[in-house]
């Protein structure tokens, strides 16, 4: 065994343990370990994909952009997740609906679409981490159109940093008016404005490059 897949064993033991031994094992042989810069765009939409990703290391953010580069935000894939639509567009050899980008420095496993075929007929554990991938980002989906469909923009804020908060593990968010209007596709003077409202109930405290959420 060479030192590099000794090492993508490592790294799947530790992130991906509910997947059975013989699968890593499988997997660490065919598979490539690849860091990627904070900012990298990795699929977009109408992209085919070359391989399936899993995420040890990073945070990549996933969101629906149209024609004219307006962006919703969606997801996070965090360490221990795959992006279940892109496994199934993989597989399947369809072109990617969504984009995704990476927001710090991050690492990936990627494996050969050959791969994915025989994992998903010959190794369970393999095929229900497919399938949970798929419901959480489901759950995630129907979450973001409720939000869109049935809430006003303060409500869809509020909304909005509650998620970042849920999968940042963080209070402070490090991000712009800017950063959050885009991922709502609305305009920063109309976020700002609803920060500073949200800042005057309490809920927020405003700094210069990032948000204190307080009481959401």
């Amino acid at each position: 065994m060479n030192l590099d897949n000794e090492l993508i064993i490592n790294l799947l033991q530790k992130n991906f343990s509910h997947i059975e031994a013989q699968a890593r094992q499988l997997i660490a042989q065919s598979a490539t370990l690849k860091k990627v810069e904070a900012g990298a765009v990795l699929m977009r939409t109408g992209q085919y994909f070359k391989s399936a990703m899993l995420v040890v290391k990073g945070r990549i953010k996933v969101f629906k952009e149209d024609d004219e580069g307006n962006e919703v935000f969606m997801y996070y894939l965090e360490p221990g997740s795959a992006c279940a639509l892109s496994m199934i567009c993989a597989a399947k050899r369809e072109a990617s609906t969504i984009t995704a980008k990476t927001i710090e420095e991050t690492e990936l496993i990627t494996l050969p679409l050959a791969l994915m075929d025989e994992l998903m007929i010959n190794y369970k554990s393999w095929y229900y981490f497919v399938l949970e991938n798929y419901r959480q980002r489901f759950e995630e989906l129907l979450e973001t159109l409720e939000s869109v469909t049935f809430k006003s923009m303060d409500e869809r804020l509020e909304f909005y940093l509650k998620k970042q908060q849920k999968a940042l593990k963080t209070n402070e968010l490090k991000i712009t008016h800017e950063e959050v209007a885009r991922d709502l596709n609305s305009s920063r003077v109309v976020i700002s404005r609803l920060l500073k409202k949200m800042e005057e109930a309490g809920k927020v405290k405003i700094n210069r490059s990032s948000l204190l959420l307080k009481n959401i």
